[in-house]
Protein backbone atom coordinates (compact mmCIF):
# COMPACT_ATOMS: atom_id res chain seq x y z
CA UNK A 1 0.00 0.00 0.00
CA UNK A 2 2.80 2.39 0.93
CA UNK A 3 4.56 1.63 -2.33
CA UNK A 4 1.36 2.35 -4.27
CA UNK A 5 0.85 5.68 -2.47
CA UNK A 6 4.46 6.57 -3.15
CA UNK A 7 3.96 5.93 -6.87
CA UNK A 8 0.76 8.00 -6.90
CA UNK A 9 2.46 10.91 -5.13
CA UNK A 10 5.40 10.73 -7.52
CA UNK A 11 3.09 10.80 -10.54
CA UNK A 12 1.17 13.75 -9.13
CA UNK A 13 4.41 15.65 -8.60
CA UNK A 14 5.68 14.81 -12.08
CA UNK A 15 2.52 15.70 -13.98
CA UNK A 16 1.27 18.42 -11.64
CA UNK A 17 4.53 20.30 -11.06
CA UNK A 18 7.47 19.11 -13.10
CA UNK A 19 5.46 18.73 -16.34
CA UNK A 20 4.13 22.29 -16.43
CA UNK A 21 7.52 23.74 -15.49
CA UNK A 22 9.27 21.82 -18.28
CA UNK A 23 6.57 22.80 -20.79
CA UNK A 24 6.84 26.48 -19.88
CA UNK A 25 10.63 26.26 -20.10
CA UNK A 26 10.37 24.71 -23.57
CA UNK A 27 7.96 27.37 -24.82
CA UNK A 28 10.40 30.04 -23.72
CA UNK A 29 12.30 29.17 -26.89
CA UNK A 30 9.90 27.15 -29.07
CA UNK A 31 6.63 28.54 -30.49
CA UNK A 32 3.70 26.88 -28.69
CA UNK A 33 1.77 24.52 -31.00
CA UNK A 34 -1.99 24.47 -31.46
CA UNK A 35 -4.02 25.42 -28.42
CA UNK A 36 -7.19 23.82 -27.05
CA UNK A 37 -9.24 26.67 -28.53
CA UNK A 38 -7.70 26.20 -31.98
CA UNK A 39 -8.56 22.51 -31.93
CA UNK A 40 -12.12 23.30 -30.78
CA UNK A 41 -12.60 25.86 -33.55
CA UNK A 42 -11.31 23.43 -36.17
CA UNK A 43 -13.80 20.85 -34.93
CA UNK A 44 -16.49 23.50 -35.45
CA UNK A 45 -15.34 23.86 -39.06
CA UNK A 46 -13.87 27.34 -38.72
CA UNK A 47 -10.55 26.57 -40.44
CA UNK A 48 -7.06 27.50 -39.36
CA UNK A 49 -4.82 30.43 -40.32
CA UNK A 50 -1.68 31.13 -38.34
CA UNK A 51 1.90 32.14 -39.07
CA UNK A 52 4.28 32.73 -36.19
CA UNK A 53 6.42 35.87 -36.47
CA UNK A 54 8.95 37.30 -33.98
CA UNK A 55 8.27 40.55 -32.16
CA UNK A 56 10.59 42.38 -34.55
CA UNK A 57 8.06 41.68 -37.33
CA UNK A 58 5.05 43.05 -35.43
CA UNK A 59 4.28 46.75 -35.62
CA UNK A 60 4.83 48.65 -32.35
CA UNK A 61 1.44 50.27 -32.97
CA UNK A 62 -0.23 46.89 -32.36
CA UNK A 63 1.72 46.33 -29.15
CA UNK A 64 0.67 49.73 -27.84
CA UNK A 65 -2.93 49.20 -28.96
CA UNK A 66 -3.37 45.88 -27.15
CA UNK A 67 -1.72 47.25 -24.01
CA UNK A 68 -4.03 50.26 -24.16
CA UNK A 69 -7.07 48.05 -24.71
CA UNK A 70 -6.37 44.96 -22.63
CA UNK A 71 -3.83 45.71 -19.91
CA UNK A 72 -2.44 49.23 -19.40
CA UNK A 73 -0.35 48.07 -16.44
CA UNK A 74 1.28 45.19 -18.31
CA UNK A 75 4.81 46.49 -17.78
CA UNK A 76 4.20 47.31 -14.11
CA UNK A 77 2.48 44.24 -12.65
CA UNK A 78 3.88 40.76 -12.07
CA UNK A 79 1.05 38.91 -13.75
CA UNK A 80 -1.97 40.13 -11.80
CA UNK A 81 -3.55 43.60 -11.74
CA UNK A 82 -5.09 43.68 -8.27
CA UNK A 83 -6.84 47.01 -8.84
CA UNK A 84 -8.47 45.77 -12.05
CA UNK A 85 -9.61 42.57 -10.33
CA UNK A 86 -11.16 44.56 -7.47
CA UNK A 87 -13.02 46.84 -9.91
CA UNK A 88 -14.29 43.81 -11.82
CA UNK A 89 -15.56 42.17 -8.64
CA UNK A 90 -17.29 45.40 -7.55
CA UNK A 91 -18.95 45.85 -10.94
CA UNK A 92 -20.11 42.24 -11.07
CA UNK A 93 -21.40 42.36 -7.49
CA UNK A 94 -23.37 45.51 -8.30
CA UNK A 95 -25.12 43.67 -11.11
CA UNK A 96 -23.50 45.68 -13.85
CA UNK A 97 -22.34 44.16 -17.14
CA UNK A 98 -19.80 41.45 -16.48
CA UNK A 99 -16.25 42.65 -16.90
CA UNK A 100 -13.00 40.79 -16.61
CA UNK A 101 -9.87 41.65 -14.68
CA UNK A 102 -7.50 39.37 -16.58
CA UNK A 103 -4.11 40.72 -17.56
CA UNK A 104 -2.33 39.92 -20.81
CA UNK A 105 -0.19 37.48 -18.81
CA UNK A 106 -3.29 35.66 -17.54
CA UNK A 107 -4.83 35.61 -21.00
CA UNK A 108 -1.62 34.14 -22.41
CA UNK A 109 -1.53 31.43 -19.74
CA UNK A 110 -5.17 30.55 -20.45
CA UNK A 111 -4.87 30.60 -24.24
CA UNK A 112 -1.66 28.59 -24.52
CA UNK A 113 -1.95 26.01 -21.76
CA UNK A 114 -5.60 25.58 -20.80
CA UNK A 115 -9.06 24.82 -22.12
CA UNK A 116 -11.83 27.42 -22.69
CA UNK A 117 -14.09 27.50 -19.63
CA UNK A 118 -14.85 29.53 -16.51
CA UNK A 119 -14.61 26.84 -13.84
CA UNK A 120 -12.55 27.34 -10.69
CA UNK A 121 -10.13 24.54 -11.51
CA UNK A 122 -9.13 26.28 -14.71
CA UNK A 123 -8.86 29.64 -12.94
CA UNK A 124 -6.55 28.09 -10.37
CA UNK A 125 -4.35 26.56 -13.07
CA UNK A 126 -4.40 29.87 -14.93
CA UNK A 127 -2.94 31.59 -11.87
CA UNK A 128 -0.26 28.90 -11.57
CA UNK A 129 0.77 29.17 -15.22
CA UNK A 130 0.70 32.97 -15.00
CA UNK A 131 3.28 32.87 -12.21
CA UNK A 132 5.39 30.43 -14.22
CA UNK A 133 5.47 32.48 -17.42
CA UNK A 134 6.10 35.74 -15.56
CA UNK A 135 9.03 34.07 -13.80
CA UNK A 136 10.50 32.06 -16.68
CA UNK A 137 9.61 34.07 -19.80
CA UNK A 138 9.57 37.75 -18.97
CA UNK A 139 7.43 40.45 -20.55
CA UNK A 140 8.82 40.46 -24.13
CA UNK A 141 8.24 36.73 -24.57
CA UNK A 142 4.79 36.88 -22.97
CA UNK A 143 3.77 39.60 -25.41
CA UNK A 144 5.27 37.72 -28.35
CA UNK A 145 3.38 34.52 -27.51
CA UNK A 146 0.18 36.47 -26.82
CA UNK A 147 0.22 38.29 -30.14
CA UNK A 148 0.97 35.07 -32.02
CA UNK A 149 -1.68 32.95 -30.30
CA UNK A 150 -4.88 34.87 -29.65
CA UNK A 151 -7.97 34.47 -31.80
CA UNK A 152 -8.63 37.34 -34.20
CA UNK A 153 -11.56 36.02 -36.17
CA UNK A 154 -13.05 32.68 -37.27
CA UNK A 155 -10.02 30.43 -37.75
CA UNK A 156 -7.59 33.37 -37.60
CA UNK A 157 -4.84 33.30 -34.97
CA UNK A 158 -1.95 35.63 -34.33
CA UNK A 159 -1.01 39.11 -35.52
CA UNK A 160 0.37 38.08 -38.91
CA UNK A 161 -2.70 36.12 -39.97
CA UNK A 162 -4.98 38.86 -38.62
CA UNK A 163 -3.14 41.62 -40.50
CA UNK A 164 -3.16 39.66 -43.74
CA UNK A 165 -6.79 38.52 -43.44
CA UNK A 166 -8.19 41.94 -42.53
CA UNK A 167 -5.95 44.45 -44.27
CA UNK A 168 -3.79 42.52 -46.73
CA UNK A 169 -0.54 43.68 -45.12
CA UNK A 170 2.06 41.99 -42.89
CA UNK A 171 1.88 42.64 -39.17
CA UNK A 172 5.01 44.78 -39.42
CA UNK A 173 3.16 47.35 -41.56
CA UNK A 174 -0.01 47.80 -39.51
CA UNK A 175 -0.96 51.44 -39.00
CA UNK A 176 -2.17 52.89 -35.70
CA UNK A 177 -5.78 52.86 -36.93
CA UNK A 178 -5.57 49.26 -38.17
CA UNK A 179 -3.95 48.15 -34.92
CA UNK A 180 -6.71 49.81 -32.93
CA UNK A 181 -9.33 47.98 -35.00
CA UNK A 182 -7.65 44.66 -34.27
CA UNK A 183 -7.35 45.46 -30.56
CA UNK A 184 -11.02 46.44 -30.45
CA UNK A 185 -12.22 43.01 -31.58
CA UNK A 186 -10.07 40.94 -29.18
CA UNK A 187 -12.80 40.45 -26.54
CA UNK A 188 -15.21 38.96 -29.10
CA UNK A 189 -13.39 38.11 -32.35
CA UNK A 190 -16.16 35.87 -33.67
CA UNK A 191 -18.86 38.54 -33.70
CA UNK A 192 -16.81 41.73 -34.11
CA UNK A 193 -15.17 42.69 -37.39
CA UNK A 194 -12.13 44.87 -38.06
CA UNK A 195 -12.78 45.38 -41.77
CA UNK A 196 -16.55 45.92 -41.56
CA UNK A 197 -16.76 47.38 -38.08
CA UNK A 198 -19.96 48.10 -36.23
CA UNK A 199 -20.55 51.53 -34.74
CA UNK A 200 -19.32 50.21 -31.41
CA UNK A 201 -16.08 48.89 -32.89
CA UNK A 202 -15.47 52.19 -34.72
CA UNK A 203 -15.99 54.21 -31.55
CA UNK A 204 -13.99 51.82 -29.42
CA UNK A 205 -11.15 51.90 -31.96
CA UNK A 206 -11.05 55.67 -31.68
CA UNK A 207 -10.72 55.42 -27.92
CA UNK A 208 -7.95 52.86 -28.28
CA UNK A 209 -6.01 55.16 -30.65
CA UNK A 210 -6.16 57.88 -27.99
CA UNK A 211 -5.15 55.52 -25.20
CA UNK A 212 -2.32 54.09 -27.31
CA UNK A 213 -0.99 57.61 -27.61
CA UNK A 214 -0.89 57.80 -23.83
CA UNK A 215 0.89 54.44 -23.72
CA UNK A 216 3.52 55.79 -26.10
CA UNK A 217 4.02 59.13 -24.32
CA UNK A 218 4.17 57.62 -20.84
CA UNK A 219 6.38 54.69 -21.82
CA UNK A 220 3.86 52.09 -20.69
CA UNK A 221 5.13 49.63 -23.30
CA UNK A 222 8.82 50.11 -22.57
CA UNK A 223 9.24 46.60 -21.21
CA UNK A 224 8.46 45.27 -24.70
CA UNK A 225 9.46 47.95 -27.21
Amino acid sequence: MKRFLSIVVSLVLIFGFVGPVLTVALYRFVPPPMTFLMVQRMAEGRGFQRRWVPMEQISPTLVRAVIASEDSQFCQHRGFDVEAIEKALEANAAGKALRGGSTISQQTAKNVFLWPSRDWVRKGLEAYFTVLIETMWGKPRIMEVYLNSIEWGPGVYGAEAAAQANFGVPASRLTAAQSARLAAIIPNPIKRRATRPSRFVRRHSGRIVARAGVVRRQGLAECVL
